[in-house]
């Protein structure tokens, strides 16, 4: 991350109080100094003015204020912090601070949240979930459509967090890089980043392509080292300024990654791997206070990769004869749904109580979550 990007994050850090502020930078460099912004109509008590590369240690004598502030960046732009996304939004437009504030609710208000592979699926419940209980959450996928009519809807309730979508390739680490520097512009850094992306292409020995193996292995395992390595280095920022605060990496793993699968041995392994770097970054991580954890679901049978007419695991474990004896795609889901105790697949809200777990506990780091209606259990 650049200077400024780490700069955003430290000020929103010192922005926050018991509940985390929103902060945001908008690239506009008339208002180059703090008389500038006062012809300009800014409430002189609420600038600050500072050089873009003042350090973060710099950063201690700037009082700042939960109610809101200004931060101008000689000839680079501003920085506003306020109680939530939305007020930035008001406050930007009146440049005024006068206003009652629109404070966030829920059990995640004022976090950041990223969700990588947003647009549908597990990855869709997660961040409308994230969203419903007051959370800022970046929508962060490679489907352009999709996508950014998720942020739309989300948009349009009457909160007062926000959604961004971001187009994102996890499989590149520029990509992934460029993600979380925008993420942090529009919102002032990340407190959860959930790894959530990820491609199955079911096959044996015979069938499988090593073209299909590598994509799958850069997608489901180097993915997660991408956003991992991303997303921790704004957030020991975060940690650093605030000494009492905690953040999140979680891997939506599965359980593939608790069990090998027949015929989805790339799956599995890349999952099996996903596992191994949860573990080790959770060593190295949490002496900055940075949690890493991975839930681990069952089958979510409702959900697309499972149940897409003509690309669903249901459709390509038929084709696949992973199941013997089935010969519709319901036989086929007839006999996943028998081998699960509690009869029925996982769900998105099964998965969002354990991420929720994760978070808010403050003691445990580098599990492996099983969410899956007892078919998974530890040992």
């Amino acid at each position: 991350m650049n200077q400024l990007t780490n700069l955003i994050a430290a000020i929103r850090m010192k922005s926050s109080g018991e509940r985390l502020a929103s902060a945001r930078f908008f690239s506009d460099p008339k208002w180059s100094t703090k008389e500038e912004a006062i012809e300009a109509g800014w409430p002189a008590n609420k600038i600050t003015e500072i050089s873009p590369d003042t350090s973060i240690d710099d950063l201690k004598p700037i009082t700042l204020s939960t109610e809101g502030n200004i931060i101008i960046l000689r000839d680079n732009g501003y920085i506003l912090t306020a109680p939530s996304a939305k007020a930035i939004e008001r406050i930007n437009k009146k440049r005024s601070f006068d206003e009652p504030l629109q404070q966030p609710t829920g059990r995640m208000s004022g976090k950041s949240v990223v969700v990588t592979g947003a647009a549908q699926g597990f990855g869709q419940g997660i961040a409308e979930s994230f969203f419903a209980e007051g959370a800022n959450v970046v929508i962060a996928d490679l489907n352009d459509q999709k996508g950014p009519q998720l942020a739309d809807s989300l948009n349009n309730s009457d909160g007062a967090n926000s959604a961004l979508f971001v187009k994102c390739d996890v499989s590149k680490a520029q990509s992934v890089e460029q993600m979380v520097q925008t993420a942090t512009f529009h919102f002032g850094g990340i407190d959860t980043f959930i790894s959530n992306a990820g491609i199955l292409r079911a096959g044996g020995l015979d069938e499988m392509d090593p073209e299909i193996f590598e994509l799958m292995t850069k997608v489901n395992y180097s993915g997660f080292f991408h956003c991992a390595k991303a997303a921790s280095a704004i957030m020991k920022i975060q940690t650093e300024v605030k000494p009492d605060y905690f953040a999140d990496i979680l891997q939506i793993n599965s359980k593939s990654g608790l069990k090998g699968s027949n015929k989805n041995f790339a799956y599995a392994g890349a999952k099996f791997g996903g596992i191994g770097l949860t573990q080790s970054f959770a060593l190295e991580l949490m002496p900055a206070r940075i949690k890493v954890n991975a839930i681990c679901p069952g089958n979510f049978f409702e959900g697309p990769l499972w149940s897409d007419p003509q690309k669903g695991l249901f459709v390509q474990y038929l084709l696949a004869g992973k199941v013997p004896g089935a010969k519709t795609t319901e036989d086929v889901k007839r006999h996943y749904e028998a081998q699960v105790p509690a009869g029925r697949g996982c769900r998105v809200k099964d998965v969002v109580k354990a991420i929720f777990y994760a978070i808010e506990q403050e003691y445990e780091t580098g599990q492996a979550i099983p969410v899956t209606g007892g078919q998974n259990m530890l040992s």
